[in-house]
């Protein structure tokens, strides 16, 4: 805090803010905020709404803290003093009004990262239970890593506030044990992270084993490796911040005098602070760039369908088919009544193909000469023929194509269709009457995302309550 240079806590801030504009950028392309209302789905009971507003007021919290400490270092300057050179201001030295900040900024902050532990332990008891969990254990929700999860979370809300509290009478000593705190839980829940970082390549050649469908195999993998950028960005989190909160509980401070080691640990931390959390978010709210793609093209197509249908009659819709037809019919020879090819090119053939600045030319020459009537209705007749030749052409190749799978909406999502005698819905039943692997490894989409087969949630108001079907 004091002893900390302006420089590192305005990187926090700088960091913190592209992560927060970062957050809002990723909601909008994933679902254009939707998933922050109440009722945001079939499945937004109580466990989704917790996690999902626990984490999405870390950042801006965490954000708060050091905003508001980089205004103030940068208000209150340097100072010089003997023996000491020129240092950060001492906060005794601060006007009144940035002392009496120093309590809640530092209460914001242990709120914000005991909510971040409450977000890290939902995933690391989860990811606990996909991969211990068999066929016989069904349910998340009545695992005894739900349980341990609700504990934890409780204790982490409860102790983090408690210790800057309790310490508040001490600006220096509150911010040491604070960081102290809070850099231990995060520590051992990234430590806990680690062997499944180890055991989790087996379990995904298991899933194949067992026949689990190639979707549910890519979403896995690609959460694997992202939670192993993850699980070290968090070290360098969690360790820097461990080293300057244990050298600032004992008697002599020989880190936090340097202010070079200072800043250099206080700066690792943010950006191992950021960019995990950045990770957090696209594994929390994974977006589908061919879904988004999808749904824009469907949209756009019925954009297109609508103005094509308000701005064309009958008449006009007949010959737009018509001209569209001629140009992609076989060529068509075709002869006015001296014998010589119509249109009268030096080719001695008329093509129904040929460009509208051709075809006007010839039309208007057989117009001059009292043919235009006739040559329209046979041209008209020719294409009309190769529109029924081309359509009974597409008839046959298509019985002999498999059906075509049309798109299909999943709750906020498009599932793209294709020619394939299964859905991915199908698929993933069938994958699952047949497998030894848990139901959820298959309904597969995120953390928080959970789908229910045993038990559908319902919230009543109370802390969690279920009933079975």
């Amino acid at each position: 805090m004091s002893h900390t240079s302006p420089a590192s806590l305005l990187v926090w801030a700088v960091l913190s803010c592209l992560v927060e504009v970062f957050l809002i950028f990723h909601l909008w392309s994933f679902d254009k905020f939707r998933c922050l209302k109440w009722n945001s789905g079939p499945q937004s009971g109580a466990f989704k709404r917790i996690m999902t507003y626990s984490y999405l007021l870390t950042v801006p919290l965490i954000a708060t803290y050091a905003i508001g400490f980089s205004a103030i270092k940068y208000y209150e300057g340097f100072i010089s003093l003997p023996f000491y050179g020129i240092i950060p201001k001492p906060y005794q030295l601060w006007s009144p009004l940035a002392r009496s900040a120093i309590f809640p900024l530092m209460l914001t902050f242990s709120i914000g990262w005991s909510l971040e532990m409450v977000t890290h332990l939902e995933e690391l008891c989860f990811w606990l239970f996909l991969v211990n969990a068999g066929q016989a254990q069904q349910d998340w929700f009545h695992s005894l890593y739900f349980k341990t999860w609700v504990v934890g979370s409780t204790v982490a809300v409860i102790y983090m506030p408690l210790v800057t509290i309790f310490t508040r009478s001490d600006p220096l000593k509150s911010e040491a044990y604070t960081l102290l705190a809070g850099s231990l839980g995060s520590l051992s829940l990234t430590l806990w992270f680690t062997p499944i970082l180890w055991t989790f390549p087996g379990f995904l050649r298991n899933l194949r084993n067992e026949g689990v469908d190639m979707n549910t195999i890519v979403r896995l993998t690609k959460f694997s490796e992202l939670n192993r950028i993850r699980v070290a960005f968090r070290f360098l989190f969690t360790v820097p911040l461990l080293i300057l909160a244990v050298d600032g509980v004992r008697p002599h401070h020989h880190i936090n005098e340097s202010m070079l080691w200072t800043d250099f640990l206080a700066i690792l931390a943010g950006f191992g602070c950021a960019i995990s959390s950045g990770i957090t978010l696209v594994i929390f709210f994974p977006r589908s760039i061919e879904g988004e793609i999808a749904a824009r093209d469907a949209s756009r197509e019925r954009k297109l369908t609508r103005s094509q249908g308000h701005g064309t009659g009958t008449g006009s819709i007949f010959e737009s088919r018509i001209f569209t037809r001629s140009k992609t019919a076989p060529s068509v020879h075709t002869t006015n009544n001296y014998g010589s090819p119509a249109g009268g090119g030096s080719s001695g053939t008329y093509l129904l193909t040929a460009s509208p600045i051709k075809q006007s030319f010839h039309l208007e020459q057989e117009s001059q000469d009292g043919h235009y009537e006739e040559l329209v209705m046979r041209n008209t007749t020719a294409a009309v023929s190769a529109d029924k030749y081309r359509d009974e052409e597409e008839r046959d190749v298509l019985q002999r194509l498999p059906p075509i799978r049309p798109n299909r909406r999943k709750g906020q999502d498009v599932e793209l269709g294709g020619i394939d005698l299964m859905t991915e819905d199908n698929l993933s039943k069938h994958n699952q009457a047949i497998s030894k692997v848990n139901h959820m490894v298959h309904n597969f989409t995120s953390p928080i995302d959970l789908a229910y087969s045993s038990g559908q949630q319902r919230d009543t108001g109370s802390w969690l309550t279920f009933r079975r079907n």
